[in-house]
Parts: C-alpha cells; sequence; structure tokens
C-alpha cells in the first residue's frame, strides 16, 4: 500500500476509541499518598498550567488553543467536572476530567499524572478514582480515546481496566509546538520537523 506524504508542520497520529458499557463489578480503590479534589469553575490560568504539567510530554494542546471564553464554556459547564490531583503537600500532580454533556455517556476527558509520577502504579488509583466517579445513576456508557502520541502504556493500562477497544482513526493536526503552544523540546519522541518560531 502506498505511504500517505505528512507536511513537516504536521502531525499524524492513530486514534483508537474504548467504552465500557457495564458498570464494573465493584472493588477497594487502591491505596495512594494522593488525594483527589474537586476543581470547581477552575480559573484558566492554573487549568492550563496543570494541563501543560501532565500532558505536554504527550503533545496535550487543545486546551492551550482555546481562548478563554472557548474554554470557560467548557470546565464552567454543570455537566463538566474537572479534578485535581494532589500530593501530601497539597501541590497538584494530576488531572482527571469526566464529561457528562451527551448523556448517558460519560466521557473519560482527560486523565494523567505528571511525568514525575511515572511507573509507580498511581495511575491505577486514579482510574479506579475515575470508575468509581463516571458510574452513576443514567449513565450507560463511560468511554475514552487514546492516541498514538501517548505514553506506550496507555492504550494496554486502558484495556485493562476494562474498556474494549471499538473504533480506529487517523488525525493529523499542526505541531503546537511551531505554534508556540508547547516549548519545542516537548514530546522529544515525536520529531519536529518544521521551523520552530523564533524566541
Amino acid at each position: 500500500m502506498p505511504l500517505t506524504p505528512v507536511a513537516n508542520d504536521q502531525i499524524a497520529t492513530i486514534v483508537t476509541h474504548l467504552e465500557m458499557r457495564a458498570r464494573p463489578m465493584p472493588a477497594p480503590i487502591p491505596p495512594a499518598p494522593l488525594r483527589l479534589k474537586p476543581w470547581k469553575a477552575p480559573p484558566a490560568d492554573a487549568y492550563r498550567a496543570l494541563f501543560r504539567r501532565v500532558g505536554e510530554q504527550w503533545l496535550w494542546f487543545s486546551r492551550l488553543a482555546m481562548s478563554d471564553t472557548e474554554l470557560a464554556a467548557i470546565l464552567h459547564d454543570p455537566a463538566v467536572e474537572v479534578y485535581a490531583v494532589t500530593d501530601p503537600r497539597g501541590v497538584e500532580v494530576g488531572l482527571l476530567e469526566l464529561d457528562f454533556r451527551a448523556m448517558p455517556d460519560c466521557e473519560l476527558g482527560f486523565i494523567g499524572l505528571i511525568p514525575e509520577l511515572a511507573g509507580k502504579g498511581l495511575g491505577r488509583w486514579l482510574m479506579a478514582q475515575a470508575k468509581s466517579l463516571a458510574w452513576r445513576k443514567g449513565v450507560e456508557r463511560f468511554w475514552v480515546h487514546s492516541c498514538t502520541l501517548d505514553s506506550p502504556a496507555a492504550l494496554p493500562f486502558y484495556m485493562k481496566s476494562g474498556f474494549v477497544p471499538f473504533a480506529r482513526e487517523i488525525e493529523t493536526f499542526a505541531d503546537p509546538r511551531l505554534a508556540g503552544y508547547l516549548r519545542p523540546d516537548a514530546a522529544p519522541h515525536v520529531p519536529m520537523l518544521g521551523q520552530a518560531p523564533s524566541a
């Protein structure tokens, strides 16, 4: 099969959609030295700062490219729930976002911890929290999508957590590092082929 060229200022990724159509059996939440704090109507700057800390290594940029008005329309919607993960000192070290705007579906919008906490088993704690909060009265489907820009462990983690893949797409978008949304050295596993903006 012929390959499809991708312009140097673009990035292509394979997106996998996964879903859970039945409430999982009750299970204890794994212990962790972290807390989950509801973040009601977070200020745009504070939210973006945590979003960047958690997702910059995986080229998360969608919320960085939005205007304050666009971002507030999502974060302040009563059907969108944002949680900050905090460490024992109260420092924000992770993010969880659940989107109930398309009930009876709940979308796992964002989930993640800062890079320093990777590989410590804390993701299982956070996913257990997510499932506990997502499955409530009226929810019939819990779903998420992942892409090949994410950690290689992300897709197997979702599947081990009970999500079942059901669709796959190819997404192409402008490299957010070239637009200045992320640092030029973000996500070094994804080569930047275009010219970075001058400082």
